[in-house]
């Protein structure tokens, strides 16, 4: 599907995923120590985190293909109140249990098989919408979470490596998706969404910016609440991978302020989020 929005946000995961590989399979090949590597979630190692992401992409994987199958499992897994707390981690445990390479082998296939079946359902009319954990999304809007994730989760192991990625025009997509859930994070922290729209100017990074003074924008250019700021402070804020304080994010209004708080870009509960004085990487999983 060349040219379409799909190809685009296709191309920008399988680029996404390819870097946080080049990343990490240099320590699958030998008995090397950073491979258990301690991240900024509690519990969770490089392991955990590759893990994760294989996981979530078999899941992802199985809502495209077989919504009825998924909605079955999702029913199952939280039909115990306990399980709510233990499910994302049950996933990440028995992966992170694998051999090293066979790891990098599930996460690479399961990445390849689910960039298809999004491909092929985005390239259908009247395509179909994918259920999730949170609000279904149409093929596109999965891409983009799984992109969001791939990304969020790629900042945890770089800061275990001791890393600094540079951020890509990629993070356009992140900023879109924080943008886009700023009802689902009301709705998810008990909230009632704002009734009115925000305006959201973004400075993107310099490996993105196409010119002097250009921003990502979104909503109407003239409405009172608005945030403004670097879009890398926003992606990291909305993945819950730094603490609203440690921004240099501006806010306009009570309610983009309150937003800013509570910003969240994942389905799932909001969990801890960021203590101040964390900036840089996460502890939300």
């Amino acid at each position: 599907m060349p040219g379409t929005a799909a190809d685009e946000v296709l191309d920008d995961l399988r680029r996404e995923g390819e870097e946080l590989d080049a990343l990490v399979a240099p320590l699958a090949g030998k008995a090397d120590e950073r491979w258990t590597a301690a991240t900024s979630a509690p519990g969770w190692t490089v392991a955990h985190q590759i893990a994760h992401l294989a996981w979530t992409d078999e899941r992802a994987l199985l809502a495209a293909r077989d919504p009825e199958g998924f909605r079955r499992e999702a029913e199952a897994a939280f039909s115990a109140p306990a399980a709510v707390d233990t499910y994302v981690d049950d996933g990440a445990r028995r992966g992170a249990a694998l051999p090293p390479g066979a790891l990098l082998a599930l996460w690479r296939a399961g990445r390849r098989r689910l960039a298809g079946a999004l491909s092929e359902l985005a390239g259908h009319p009247g395509r179909r919408r994918v259920p999730w954990y949170g609000p279904p999304m149409s093929p596109v809007g999965m891409a983009t979470a799984r992109l969001m994730e791939t990304w969020a989760h790629g900042e945890d192991v770089a800061g275990a490596l001791g890393v600094r990625r540079e951020p890509t025009a990629r993070l356009r997509h992140v900023a879109r998706l924080g943008v886009r859930t700023r009802d689902f994070a009301h709705l998810v922290n008990g909230l009632e969404p704002p009734a009115e729209p925000f305006r959201v100017e973004l400075t993107p990074p310099p490996a993105a910016a196409g010119g002097p003074g250009e921003l990502w924008t979104y909503g109407p250019a003239d409405a009172p609440q608005r945030v403004s700021g670097p879009a890398l402070d926003f992606c990291l804020l909305v993945t819950r991978r730094v603490h609203r304080d440690d921004t240099a994010l501006r806010a306009t209004g009570a309610g983009a302020e309150g937003w800013l708080s509570i910003a969240q870009a994942f389905a799932g509960p909001p969990g801890a989020g960021r203590a101040r004085g964390e900036r840089g990487y996460g502890t939300a999983r």
